[in-house]
């Protein structure tokens, strides 16, 4: 496939838009056109060891879940590991396409494969995404009637605000008279300048209506997840299933107060990677996660949450398997899609 056709079924697979505003994803590196894919390859992190993986293997685009380049690169040179593999990338004509959080958030990705090691569950997003392009502009919506003595004045001076958009005119009749109803769609601060506008008139000002401009929430979409199981568990299976779905030996357990390793759990709250932000104030029995600091898991204990830390990637790599599958079909088979072998968590039990 040609690179530029890959990442739009991509971005169709999951949109860019869903990701975290602090987030970098999409396509990253871009090889000079034309660049035809003929292996993708599928990592968690690309480290330098990934990369030469990736170079042996032959691999024309790499889907790094996480993004190798977050804070700007002010030079590409060979002295740090990250320009090193933009230097690696470019001279083997290999682009770079990172999705992170968009993944976290669709209904078939990371946190979604994450809740099948709790066994049959319902789960529901901890934080819903909105709809990335409805409304399309503004904040909020105002409408007034006017009558043909007052609108041309009015209709310039709005005109003049800026983050104005979406601004109609339809004839209506208003208790007898023919007037005319104007719509349009503005910003929090311009919502501000066209109410001020407006109430040097009273006529205009008390036919005015605001309506609040929000965006309609995506099933089964966001970040974080929390579960209901079926049939409450022991926390102690709770700990086995997720080591067997994860393929650990070894995670981190905090009991909450008052709980022990026979306690029930019937509600989880989890988050691939780093789960703090999203996990914090929700109640659950327990949360699940890569990581998190060390006071939020003595808040989440204090508040009689145990917590389960299996590090940062552990909640996350397992998930490549399930999308190279996914991929496969959503490509329809034009592509070869293989997983690194080299990829593992930075982080070893010693």
């Amino acid at each position: 496939m040609n690179l530029r056709e890959l990442v739009s079924a991509l971005n169709d697979f999951a949109s860019p838009a869903l990701a975290e505003s602090w987030d970098n994803v999409g396509l990253l590196v871009e090889p000079s056109p034309p660049h035809t894919v003929n292996t993708l390859f599928l990592t968690n992190d690309l480290t330098e060891e990934v990369m030469e993986e990736a170079v042996q293997k032959k691999a024309d685009l790499v889907l790094s879940y996480h993004p190798p380049i977050f804070a700007p690169l002010k030079r590409v040179t060979w002295k740090t590991w990250k320009e090193r593999l933009v230097v690696r990338a470019l001279e083997n004509r290999i682009g770079i396409y990172s999705p992170h959080t968009a993944y976290d958030a669709i209904p078939h990705g990371v946190n979604n494969w994450l809740t099948k090691g709790l066994g049959t569950c319902t789960s529901v997003p901890l934080h819903p995404s909105t709809a990335p392009s409805s409304p399309a502009e503004g904040t909020h919506r105002v409408e007034f009637c006017a009558d043909a003595e007052h609108l041309d004045a009015v209709l310039s001076k709005i005109k003049d605000i800026p983050d104005i958009s979406c601004l109609t005119t339809l004839p209506v009749r208003v208790e007898g008279e023919e007037q005319t109803r104007v719509s349009l769609n503005c910003s929090q601060k311009a919502l501000l300048e066209v109410v001020a506008l407006l109430s040097q008139n009273s006529l205009l000002y008390h036919k005015t209506e605001i309506f609040l401009l929000q965006k309609p929430l995506l099933p089964h979409t966001g970040m974080g997840r929390l579960c209901t199981l079926s049939e409450p568990l022991s926390l102690s299976d709770t700990v086995e299933r997720i080591k067997g779905h994860l393929g650990l030996r070894h995670v981190r357990l905090a009991l909450g107060a008052g709980r022990t390793l026979e306690s029930p759990v019937k509600k989880v709250a989890l988050c691939a990677g780093s789960g703090s932000s999203v996990l914090k104030g929700t109640e659950a029995d327990l949360y699940l996660t890569g990581e998190m600091s060390h006071h939020d898991v003595l808040d989440a204990v204090a508040n009689g949450i145990s917590v389960i830390l299996c590090e940062h990637s552990n909640t996350e790599r397992g998930f490549l398997s399930e999308l190279r599958d996914a991929l496969t079909i959503h490509l329809q088979n034009k592509i070869n899609i293989i997983v690194s072998e080299k990829d593992r968590d930075p982080l070893q039990v010693a």
